[in-house]
């Protein structure tokens, strides 16, 4: 685990501003990213039932485009209000893991924006290559979206503090959560 001394103006007021502070793990990340697609998936099934109720389920492509437009923004409404809130979702907490900006006591709006529509590089990349190659199987949609996040993933390990690319870029970090201590009452 890589560690970076925080400087007080990133420290939070729980911890003094020697404290280290760690990166998660990649593979912890992933774990949490993985449980993240289940309760997004809660998220979106409510956006869906939504959008099909205030369109009265209609099918014409431009309702379809529509829906995806929608997905896309309430995707990012979720992801963008726990960053710059908390600085975790659900699964990051479970996790212990939080997003932070240094120097700032909580993410930034425009920081947590330029975050989510980086993070798009796990799969946006995967999915041009897969229309470009017009893939019709399953099985081909997958292997080129496990290599398009598997890339992406390795990003990590060419940046010295393990950040991936779009945390780097995005000018955000990672930070791994101490346990919490559990007190007798």
């Amino acid at each position: 685990m890589q560690t970076v001394k925080s400087t007080a103006s990133s420290a939070s007021p729980a911890s003094p501003a020697s404290a280290q502070i760690g990166t998660p793990t990649v593979k912890r990340r992933v774990i949490a990213m993985v449980y993240e697609a289940f309760l997004l998936t809660a998220v979106e099934a409510l956006a869906v039932f939504l959008f099909i109720f205030l369109t009265g389920n209609r099918q014409d492509p431009v309702f379809r485009a529509a829906l995806m437009v929608f997905l896309f923004l309430v995707t990012g409404a979720y992801f963008v209000h726990a960053w710059s809130g908390s600085g975790f979702t659900l699964a990051m907490k479970t996790w212990r893991i939080k997003v932070l900006k240094v120097g700032h006591a909580k993410v930034p709006l425009k920081n947590a924006v330029i975050r989510y529509l980086l993070a798009w590089g796990w799969v946006a990349p995967a999915l041009l290559a897969g229309a470009l190659l017009d893939l019709h199987r399953f099985k081909e949609w997958v292997l080129v979206l496990t290599v398009g996040a598997v890339a992406w993933g390795l990003t990590a390990f060419l940046d010295r503090d393990r950040q991936f690319l779009h945390d780097r870029i995005a000018g955000t970090r990672l930070i791994a959560l101490p346990k919490e201590s559990k007190r007798k009452a």
